[in-house]
């Protein structure tokens, strides 16, 4: 198995020889001085996806995150599709914002194909680019209910997209 240039001290090969959550040491490495989010959510985002205790470089680690981020926009998505088909919650802000997030997330499932295959090529600004914008789009669906005075029923899908897309672009900063 190939080891993550993390430290010459920790590899992915020596925290698992170790006991440690091989995972661990990559999200103390990429979420430890984040600003956008922790060790905790990294440890927990990967660790949903089993293929990350296998996965031998940044650059998997990567797509992996890419997937977690689709399938944050996609649940979303049809999150929405289900508000705006009862009413909104009966009001025209609410109806507005959901509408505006809508859009926004459907740019970004269509953004993020190209975004697996860009880190697959290893083009990985053309990827985090991608990834960048789709932290913006979940920021400015936040802001639609915030600017409508209304509360956002995708707060929580907000914040994930926007800390998995944070995730994967921190991952590509170590990806070769």
């Amino acid at each position: 198995m190939a080891s993550y240039s993390l430290s010459p001290a920790a590899s992915h090969t020596d925290a698992q020889a170790d006991g440690i959550d091989p995972l661990l040491p990559i999200c103390k490495t990429v979420g430890g001085g984040s600003r956008y989010f922790g060790i905790d959510f990294c440890m927990s985002a990967l660790g949903s996806d089993g293929r990350s205790r296998t996965a031998e470089s940044y650059r998997n680690l990567s797509i992996i995150a890419v997937d977690l981020v689709t399938a944050n926009a996609t649940a979303t998505v049809a999150k929405i599709g289900g508000l705006l088909k009862t009413g909104g919650k009966g009001d025209d802000a609410t109806k507005e914002s959901l509408e505006s997030c809508q859009a926004l997330y459907s740019g970004v499932l269509d953004l993020l194909p190209g975004c697996a295959a860009a880190i697959k090529a290893g083009k990985f600004d053309q990827a985090a680019l991608s990834l960048e914008r789709t932290a913006s789009a979940a920021r400015e669906c936040d802001d639609a209910f915030r600017e409508n005075n209304v509360a956002s029923p995708l707060a929580l899908e907000d914040d994930s997209e926007f800390k998995l897309a944070k995730l994967a672009v921190a991952l590509l900063g170590f990806a070769s």
